[in-house]
C-alpha cells in the first residue's frame, strides 16, 4: 500500500474519532454557541481541503483516461464508460457531484506534456492555489471558472488570468476592498462582473451551438415525483409559456366584493406557479397524444398505459404500473388516468396465461362527455380557460 493511501487512512481514523465524540457522543449538542460556530467553520475548512485533494486526483484520473486507444484508458481498465462513472463508484457520490469534481479539475488541475512529461500551468492558476490552500472549495472554483473560461477565447489569456488572480484574492479575503473571504455565491457574482467588463459584447448567439445544448433528462424518482432538468430552445420555452397562459387565462376568474357574495361557492385554485406550469405541460402532452399528427406505436396512438390488478383497484391497496417507467404509481394515479381514458379488462390464469381479453371501454362515453361539455363549457377551475375538448372528466364522488 502506498504512502498516499496510508496517510488518507490515518486521516479517516482521526475524523472517525471526532465523529464518535462529537456526533455519537453528544459533543456537538453540548457545545456552546461560539464553539459550535467555530467547529462548523473548521469542518468547512477540512471539507475544502478534501475537495482540493479530490479535484487533484480526479484530474489525474482524467489524464490517465484520455488516451485515444480505448484499452489504454484507466476508466476502461476499471470497467467504466467515462471518468464521471468511475468517480461515482469510487466516492459513492451521485453523478452531479462527480461531474462537479471533473469540471473543477479541468479548470485547476495541471496539464502534463505527453512527450516530455513536464507540467504545464492550470487554466486558472490562482484559483488552483486558493483551492490547494483550502481557501475555497469546488463550488467556489466552479463559480469562477464558468464565467471566466467561457470568454477565454474572446478576451485572451491575459485578461482571464488578471480576473483569476483578483477573484482568488477575494476568496482568500485579501481583496482590495478588505472584505472577508468570499463564499461561492459572491465569487460567482464577482466573476460575472469581470466577464461583463472584459467581454461587454458577450458571445453572439449561435443557433447551432444552442441546438447542441438542448435536452431534457429525468432523474431518479424521489417521494413520488420524477425530477427533471434540462435546457429548452427559446421557441420551445415560448410555446410552453403560451400554452401555460392559455390554460390559466384570467378571463374566467370571477371577482366579487364582501357585500355581494357569489351565488354559489367557486372552488379556489390553490396551485402554485410551478404547479400550473406542470399542469399546462401535462395538458399539452395529453392533447398531443390524442392528435393524429404524432407517429403511432404498434399501430395505435402513443397512449399512456396503466396496469393494475382488479382486486387492488377495488380495495384501494397496492400499486399501479406505468408502461415505460420502472417506478410504481399510486391507486389515485390509476383512477385519475382511467377517468379520462379507456379501460380494458384482461383476465389471466394463475400461470400468467391470458384467458380473456376484453374490449376497450370508456368510463365516460361520448354522450356523457357531450352533456358535461354542454353543462360546464370548459374547465371549471377558476382562471382556467381550457376548452372542453382539452379537459379531463372526473367523478365528483
Amino acid at each position: 500500500m502506498n504512502a498516499l493511501v496510508d496517510d488518507l487512512i490515518a486521516v479517516r481514523l482521526s475524523v472517525g474519532e471526532l465523529i464518535d465524540t462529537g456526533a455519537r457522543g453528544g459533543g456537538v449538542h453540548a457545545a456552546s454557541d461560539d464553539d459550535l460556530v467555530g467547529a462548523i467553520a473548521r469542518a468547512g475548512d477540512l471539507a475544502r481541503a478534501v475537495d482540493a485533494l479530490l479535484v487533484e486526483m480526479v484530474g489525474e484520473l482524467a489524464d490517465r483516461s484520455s488516451s485515444t486507444v480505448r484499452e489504454e484508458r484507466l476508466t476502461t481498465r476499471m470497467g467504466c464508460r467515462n471518468v464521471t462513472e468511475l468517480v461515482q463508484r469510487l466516492t459513492r457520490n451521485g453523478p452531479h457531484t462527480a461531474a462537479k469534481l471533473e469540471r473543477a479539475a479541468k479548470a485547476t488541475a495541471l496539464a502534463w506534456d505527453p512527450v516530455t512529461g513536464a507540467g504545464m500551468p492550470a487554466r486558472l492558476p490562482a484559483m488552483r492555489n486558493a483551492l490547494l490552500d483550502a481557501e475555497t472549495g469546488v463550488d467556489g472554483v466552479l463559480a469562477v471558472a464558468g464565467p471566466l473560461l467561457a470568454m477565454r477565447d474572446r478576451v485572451g489569456v491575459e485578461g482571464v488570468l488578471t480576473a483569476d488572480g483578483l477573484l482568488a484574492a477575494a476568496a482568500r479575503g485579501e481583496g482590495p476592498d478588505g472584505l472577508p473571504p468570499a463564499c461561492a455565491d459572491l465569487l460567482r457574482v464577482q466573476a460575472q462582473v469581470w466577464a461583463a467588463v472584459l467581454d461587454p459584447d458577450g458571445a453572439e448567439p449561435d443557433a447551432h451551438a444552442a441546438a447542441r445544448r438542448r435536452g431534457i433528462t429525468f432523474g431518479t424518482a424521489r417521494d413520488g415525483v420524477i425530477p427533471i432538468r434540462g435546457a429548452l430552445l427559446p421557441e420551445v420555452a415560448a410555446q410552453l409559456v403560451r400554452i401555460h397562459d392559455a390554460t390559466t387565462s384570467p378571463h374566467a376568474v370571477r371577482f366579487h366584493d364582501t357585500e355581494s357574495p357569489p351565488a354559489h361557492d367557486v372552488p379556489r385554485d390553490d396551485r402554485t406557479g410551478p404547479q400550473k406550469l406542470h399542469d399546462a405541460l401535462a395538458a399539452a402532452l395529453t392533447v398531443a397524444a390524442a392528435s393524429r399528427d404524432l407517429p403511432t406505436i404498434g399501430g395505435a396512438a402513443p397512449t399512456l398505459i396503466v396496469s393494475i390488478r382488479e382486486e387492488d383497484l377495488t380495495a384501494s391497496t397496492g400499486r399501479a404500473w406505468l408502461e415505460g417507467s420502472a417506478e410504481p404509481a399510486s391507486i389515485f394515479t390509476a383512477r385519475h388516468v382511467a377517468c379520462a381514458g379507456v379501460i380494458q379488462r384482461v383476465t389471466l390464469a394463475g400461470s400468467g396465461r391470458i384467458v380473456r381479453l376484453g374490449t376497450e371501454e370508456r368510463v365516460f362515453n361520448r354522450y356523457q362527455r357531450r352533456a358535461i361539455a354542454l353543462r360546464d363549457g370548459g374547465c371549471i377551475i377558476p382562471g382556467c380557460g381550457v376548452p372542453a375538448g382539452w379537459c379531463e372528466i372526473h367523478h365528483v364522488t
